[in-house]
């Protein structure tokens, strides 16, 4: 029973520092990507993103993808 315990305790601190890298790594590529600012598009269209909606519309016309 004690082995048992034991097993189960290291698994669960493997888990907790598994855990704490994958955080740490998240975190380090937030800040990275807060740091990359792209140029403004050029002849984009006006308005909120269109493929965020799932359809394109150009003077009218609609096509959906």
């Amino acid at each position: 029973m004690a082995n048992q315990e034991s097993a189960s305790q290291r698994i669960a601190a493997r888990i907790a520092e598994a855990a704490k890298r994958a955080t740490a790594e998240a975190e380090a590529r937030r800040a990275h990507e807060a740091k990359m600012q792209l140029p403004p598009e050029l002849g984009g269209p006006k308005g909120p993103e269109p493929t965020r909606y799932g359809d394109w519309e150009r003077k009218g016309i609609v096509s959906d993808f």
